[in-house]
């Protein structure tokens, strides 16, 4: 059996958190590698060694497949990305030679829904204020203003691959689940135990509101202060998404006038904000270094997902998690050159049952 020649190309101090000793070993029993784990950089200085790859390893820090990348590995088939969101790397080009791309997005949500879904049910108890107030006073606060877990609101914004790890999480819990995505039908809603609403009623309504948007031009700046100054009383934002789909200094001011309202934000639109910024300051912004994605241990799933993916794609079966042109338009996968893109994100129409 024909066995493909590959190549790592990735961040060399993450791809031993990505591709750990048994992962390296079950790929290895598949694929020739041409040559050592390479940098980006590294194979711009010898793109020679893309000769004869055709099967591409990645993650992390991966190289940007141009026409000039591509016409360096003719031979190239197949893309393995142990990261989420390839946008970053793939072009047109990919797709238009027929090379095809397999991504461990789906292993990188598990985590950030886990996050998530510490931070809801945190939230829903008030725990950061309670906490702030109880260590501020040194006596214990009045705790039943808080909604509790128990017929409060969840409001997701995008059903994504984040959500729909996420969701299954939350229904063990008493809590109604609302959601803004203007590609997702009522018919797919209603099989998912959801109810759709408008950006506008999920911010008003809401106990909880949590961003899972892809970061495309049209969703830039799509979370305004109005939206966030119409929460209710009390009520938590969490951003896991990407900090330049909100309007940070709206969101600042209104955190500034509101202090009922908690912001929890594991990303922001420069990272890490600038000392003196704001956001260290407020004392109801719960702020995390980018860790709601894969850390540690977990970033061996990715792998491991890369893996299975390379087993499939050996034996001739269906690859699990591949980025099609159709399924990148409109996510984070696509490329961040393209010009083709998908009209601005929209309040749905509940009247309309287009698959999503």
């Amino acid at each position: 059996m024909h066995k493909p020649r590959g190549l790592f190309i990735l961040d060399l101090d993450t791809f031993p958190l990505i591709y750990g000793e048994a992962e390296r070993r079950d790929i290895a029993k598949h694929v020739d590698f041409v040559a050592p784990p390479q940098t980006r950089e590294s194979i711009a200085v010898n793109p020679r060694l893309l000769n004869d790859v055709e099967a591409l390893f990645s993650g992390w820090g991966p190289p940007i497949l141009n026409e000039a990348f591509l016409d360096s590995a003719p031979k190239l088939e197949v893309v393995f990305y142990g990261g989420g969101a390839v946008g970053g790397m793939v072009t047109e080009s990919v797709w238009s030679r027929g090379i095809r791309v397999t991504s461990a997005y789906a292993a990188n949500s598990i985590p950030v829904a886990e996050y998530t879904l510490a931070m809801i049910l945190f939230s829903l108890k008030h725990g950061w204020s309670l906490t702030r107030e109880t260590r501020l006073r040194q006596t214990f606060v009045p705790r039943n203003g808080a909604p509790g877990c128990y017929g409060s609101t969840v409001g997701l914004i995008s059903m994504g691959a984040v959500s729909r790890c996420l969701l299954p999480l939350l229904r063990h819990f008493d809590l109604n689940i609302v959601v803004f995505d203007p590609f997702l039908s009522s018919r797919e809603a209603a099989s998912l135990g959801v109810t759709l609403v408008s950006l506008e009623e999920l911010f008003k309504i809401s106990d909880v509101v949590s961003l899972h948007t892809p970061e495309l031009p049209e969703t830039k700046g799509m979370i305004t202060g109005q939206l966030l100054s119409s929460m209710l009383s009390g009520a938590t934002f969490i951003n896991t998404a990407r900090g330049s789909i909100v309007r940070e200094t709206e969101m600042l001011d209104v955190l500034q006038n509101r202090p009922d309202l908690q912001a929890i934000l594991d990303v922001t639109d420069v990272e890490p904000p600038p000392q003196g910024s704001p956001f260290y300051m407020l004392p109801n912004v719960i702020l995390t270094p980018h860790i709601a994605g894969s850390v540690g241990n977990e970033c061996k799933r990715m792998g491991r997902y890369m893996v299975e993916e390379l087993e499939r794609y050996i034996a001739g079966k269906p690859l699990k998690w591949e980025i099609t042109p159709q399924f990148a338009a409109r996510s984070s996968h696509r490329p961040t050159n393209c010009k083709k893109c998908h009209p601005v994100y929209r309040q749905p129409d509940p009247s309309q049952d287009a698959v999503a």
